[in-house]
């Protein structure tokens, strides 16, 4: 085996408030240094070398993850104007094929289609294989179509950088348009299908500016829709399903505005802001016609911690609010759709996502009912403004991916698919439960835990557990079907997700609570999950296996320090690890962005003192008990730098952490490796990594 590479330290001197920190690894983020490359790729070369001996693991687990999946198969096709719209895989092809076949009129039931069997009258519109050719990597952003389905637009990134390129096609003629518009972040067409609406980044990578391209014209002389100066706030638009207003939102994590173009109008006139910034109001809205009347449908917290939603005219929306659905503690709203005749309201309620449908007259909500105790549902694929069936997406920690569509007039649920699980999966033969830790300020905080029933019931007799977490910007890790962790629950672990607050689990004021000067709260919780597995006779440290990604790595990394001994090894996916480097540095990709979630530790010396109390990097011990550390990061990550991870790992290999290893991966962005196949082999190397921390080798 390789020696583990030692990284030369350089001094950098960073100095805030009147502390300085030295800095010994900044060097590394050099990434156009042969000397910072060819340190990465010596640290793959450990790593892989290290870990030789699970070669044979590591192909038996793709093997499996591979064995499981129907490979060859289609998507539930969802009807646009005359078509019904697919994608389908085929085995042995990295991505998807995205088609279409036209729809008889009035037929709102899907077509039933066999995988393996040709589609009657597909018209294939794009292939992901065929526009990956030549490339390591590739990830499909836009996909769209015009509204009288004659032209096909779409944006691809070959780099991972999250920056794409727009091309338009002709569907009647299959040919080419000369347009090709790169650098973007999302695109659209215009209603009339003679332009595209995209947005592009600044050089923080904050989607900043909307621009229209008429098509056949050139790219410079787009036209500037709208420009958001102030870098605290990201931009995104859309098209109300009504098809009659552009939406252009901006927000940052605490605050946001939206404004309008009326679309029966000129497309450049000035956007009309619906109600007026204010610093930590948040609010979405969606376009609806009651009674003859143009409303816009409101949710927003302004007074409202888990928000409330109202309705305003559209000719007058800062004028009278009249409350739809009012505000109700512990009862969080998420989302508001607007369909011709109703809405849908998704809500979360003791950390269980919900949905409902909206009487528009009687402001009547009806919940849709599921009988699981843990499981994820939402509105999914509903692209027209009237439809008699209302597509949901729906999954639990047993029950793999399934489309419903309930019917409106019945109110049936109509099972459409279910994703095949090959080998003979058994939901029955699989459980789920969920426990709650204490907090040593007293906050009970939910465990999800799933278990294959063959091995007894969580508590009989310790077992090895993997216990998932991540606890940031109110992202919540609902309940949800895995073919890989089957691998892990018929070799007899437990995986459990620790709901720390920095999520959004369990209401608004779970997230607050999670935050800015709170955010120690999400590394306690984690370890108070731990303890109560522990205690409660579900796992022992010595085959206990922690995990986490992105935020979450910061959260690993923080655990790794407050509770060393209490794990058998930490798996940290692109970790945010050196967070106070980051944030103090607005020059970076996000930072101004990220200070409504971390605080201001530049201007802040209160910010400052607390993030530098718990940044994973600089709170390193010397000499600890580390466990197993296994940090995996990209390259070209353009939300969390590989430098990152690559500090993390150089401090603790000198720190004296007996086990650690990373891995880079030097053509991928912050999602990973493109390519089924090779996201499938990605997640065997990190189960076999796990497996033989717990033993299970």
């Amino acid at each position: 085996m390789t020696d583990a590479p030692i990284a030369a330290r350089r001094s950098t001197l960073r100095t805030h408030h009147g502390d300085t920190f030295d800095d010994p690894y900044e060097w590394l983020r050099e990434k156009d240094s042969s000397e910072v490359i060819g340190h990465l790729e010596a640290e793959n070369a450990h790593t892989e070398a290290a870990l030789d001996h699970l070669v044979g693991l590591r192909e038996t687990l793709f093997q499996e993850i591979k064995g499981r999946v129907q490979e060859t198969d289609l998507s539930v096709p969802t009807r646009r104007g005359d078509w019904w719209y697919y994608s389908r895989t085929e085995e042995g092809s990295q991505y998807g094929i995205h088609c279409r076949t036209a729809a008889a009129e009035g037929d709102w039931t899907p077509p039933q289609l066999v995988p393996g069997i040709p589609v009657p009258g597909e018209v294939v519109l794009l292939d992901g294989n065929v526009e990956a050719e030549g490339h390591e990597f590739f990830s499909l952003g836009a996909f769209d179509t015009t509204d009288d389905a004659t032209r096909l637009l779409w944006s691809t990134d070959f780099e991972g950088d999250e920056l794409y390129t727009v091309r338009v096609r002709d569907l009647r003629s299959g040919e080419m348009l000369a347009d090709e518009i790169p650098g973007t972040s999302g695109a659209f067409f215009t209603p009339d299908g003679t332009g595209v609406l995209y947005t592009t980044r600044d050089d923080a990578w904050r989607p900043d500016t909307l621009w229209l391209h008429r098509l056949g014209t050139p790219v410079a002389d787009d036209v500037k829709l709208f420009h958001e100066p102030d870098e605290k706030f990201w931009l995104g638009a859309g098209i109300t399903r009504s098809r009659r207003y552009l939406i252009i939102a901006v927000g940052s994590s605490i605050t946001s505005e939206e404004l309008l173009v009326d679309l029966t109008g000129d497309l450049t006139a000035e956007p009309r802001p619906v109600w007026p910034r204010r610093e930590g109001v948040e609010y979405s809205l969606d376009h609806a016609v009651v009674d003859g009347e143009d409303r816009l449908f409101i949710l927003h917290n302004d007074g409202a911690l888990d928000f409330e939603l109202v309705s305003v005219s559209a000719d007058d929306p800062q004028g009278e609010r009249r409350v739809v659905l009012p505000h109700e503690p512990g009862r969080r709203l998420l989302g508001m759709d607007a369909f011709r005749d109703f809405a849908t309201v998704e809500y979360r309620r003791e950390g269980l996502e919900r949905v409902g449908l909206l009487d528009y007259t009687t402001d009547a909500v009806d919940d849709v009912e599921f009988d699981e105790p843990l499981y994820s549902a939402g509105v999914s694929g509903n692209p027209e403004w009237h439809s008699p069936f209302l597509r949901l997406g729906y999954t639990s920690f047993v029950t793999p991916g399934t489309v419903f569509e309930l019917d409106l007039a019945t109110r049936e649920l109509v099972l459409r698919k279910q994703v095949t699980v090959l080998g003979g999966y058994d939901p029955l033969d699989y459980a789920q439960r969920r426990d709650w830790a204490v907090a040593s300020d007293g906050t009970r905080v939910p465990i999800s835990l799933v278990w294959k029933r063959s091995f007894g019931e969580p508590g009989d007799g310790a077992r090895p557990v993997h216990l998932y977490g991540y606890g940031s910007y109110e992202h919540s890790i609902d309940p949800g079907f895995s073919v890989a962790r089957l691998s892990e629950l018929d070799r007899g672990i437990v995986f459990a997700v620790a709901h720390v607050r920095g999520g959004g689990e369990m209401g608004r004021q779970w997230y607050e609570d999670g935050k800015l000067l709170h955010k120690r709260n999400t590394f306690t919780d984690f370890v108070a999950c731990a303890e109560h597995l522990i205690s409660s006779g579900v796992a022992v440290p010595e085959r206990l296996v922690a995990e986490g990604g992105s935020a979450g790595g910061l959260l690993m990394g923080a655990v790794a320090n407050l509770a060393p001994t209490r794990f058998a090894g930490i798996l940290a996916a692109v970790p945010f690890v050196d967070a106070l480097t980051t944030i103090l540095d607005p020059s970076l990709p996000l930072t101004v962005i990220e200070w409504d979630e971390w605080g201001d530790p530049l201007h802040d010396p209160e910010v400052y003192a607390y993030m530098k109390s718990y940044t994973p990097y600089e709170n390193i011990g010397d000499g600890a008990s580390y466990p197993r550390i296994l940090a995996v990061t990209s390259l070209n990550d353009s939300r969390v730098a590989y430098v990152e991870p690559a500090k993390w790992v150089a401090a603790l290999r000198v720190a004296g952490a007996p086990d650690v290893l990373l891995k880079c991966e030097m053509v991928a962005g912050h999602g990973g490796v493109s390519g089924r196949y090779n996201s499938w082999k990605e997640r065997a190397f990190e189960l076999a990594w796990l497996l033989d921390t717990v033993g299970l080798a």
